[in-house]
């Protein structure tokens, strides 16, 4: 039977949904994290990096979300949440997106996390300076690349209404996470095809039975 290592407050919602959507049988390992918000030591027994996601398979273990639904796809999708084997423009997407979740989006939400941490992290004398800091580089960076990649993503979405054919997709899966977090941290008014995207997700069976299972998303800190 698959395992899906689960830690709490992770990328990992995602994968419950690809195993709930294709209705697999699968084992579901959890993990708490650590006072400190990190990951336990208990899942470097399963990878060496001790992060989540990951899977087993029989012999098979698999990290990093995106290669964990191209196996799960490749294995047992029987081409579901793909495009049509000749759909040329929608692998493209698929693809795009599939590797752009964690590439380009995620990279920016994973700083943005990390230096609003640096106020709470810092010795009382220095805050202040932590605080500017984390103010400095969120107005002149974070803060303006985000907006330029939602306003990608809502010109996607507005169009297609999905990242990629075949909802749920593989891609639109790998995508979930990086929107619905956001959606915790930013508003998002301004943004209609995305909140219309997150929407969807929420009206899916399978997504409440990840809802009813893990709980809902949520970030460490």
């Amino acid at each position: 039977m698959i395992q899906l290592h689960h830690l709490e407050k992770s990328r990992s919602h995602r994968i419950v949904w690809l195993l709930e959507t294709l209705q697999l049988d699968y084992a579901l390992v959890e993990y708490r994290r650590t006072a400190d918000g990190l990951a336990p030591e208990a899942l470097k027994r399963v990878h060496p990096l001790g992060k989540s996601p990951v899977i087993t398979d029989g012999e098979q273990t698999v990290a990093e979300s995106g290669a964990i639904i191209e196996y799960l796809l490749a294995r047992y999708g029987e081409g579901r949440c793909q495009p049509e084997a000749d759909d040329a423009a929608g692998w493209v997407n698929y693809r795009y997106w599939l590797h752009y979740a964690e590439g380009s989006l995620m990279p920016l939400l994973v700083m943005q996390l990390v230096f609003g941490q640096l106020p709470k992290q810092s010795p009382w004398p220095v805050r202040p300076v932590a605080k500017g800091i984390d103010k400095a580089v969120n107005q002149r960076f974070l803060t303006p690349q985000i907006k330029q990649h939602l306003a990608m993503i809502e010109a996607h979405l507005a169009r297609h209404g999905a990242f990629a054919p075949g909802w749920p997709s593989g891609a639109d899966i790998q995508m979930s996470f990086p929107l619905q977090a956001l959606a915790l941290t930013h508003a998002l008014g301004d943004y209609p095809a995305i909140d219309a995207f997150l929407q969807r997700i929420d009206a899916e069976v399978a997504w409440q039975r990840v809802v009813e299972r893990v709980g809902p998303v949520s970030l460490p800190g």
